[in-house]
């Protein structure tokens, strides 16, 4: 799937095939997919790519982001984070919990900065259902390209 984003750059990813896509569903997402079944668990899986302009470095955006999102998060939880190489780029990954509802809900979250733009791809489950889903957030993230 490849998408029109913001500064004359592309963000190019590719999703599961059975999944339900809807691209631009609000202003800054480009994409965001739903597996056609919901697990036993009630809380459907989501995987979200959305894009922003950034005039920071990827370390401050993400702190940032990470401090508003533990604000905007009922029982928010920071778990993991950490950077790394992921093809030609730097990411800064984020693991982290808190609750929809009754449901506790954990999100994987990598972060892109390319010519100040700011990519993310946030995948989100139960936490129950994390050990199913896991390596297929993995494998999306590894097809994330931003280019141009």
């Amino acid at each position: 799937m490849t998408a029109d984003a913001a500064l004359g750059r592309t963000v190019q990813v590719t999703l599961p095939d059975r999944w339900h896509r809807r691209e631009r569903p609000a202003h800054g997402i480009v994409v965001a997919a739903r597996p056609r079944t919901v697990p036993v668990s009630g809380y459907c899986p989501e995987v979200v790519v959305a894009c922003t302009p950034v005039a920071d470095d990827l370390r401050t955006w993400r702190e940032e982001a990470v401090a508003a999102l533990s604000v905007q998060l009922p029982d928010f939880a920071l778990e993991e984070a950490d950077e790394y190489l992921l093809g030609d780029h730097v990411v800064a990954y984020r693991l982290f919990a808190h609750r929809f509802g009754t449901v506790d809900v954990l999100s994987e979250q990598w972060a892109w900065l390319v010519g100040g733009l700011g990519v993310t791809l946030t995948c989100s489950v139960a936490r129950e259902d994390y050990p199913t889903f896991c390596d297929l957030f993995e494998a999306v993230a590894g097809t994330v390209e931003v280019v141009g």
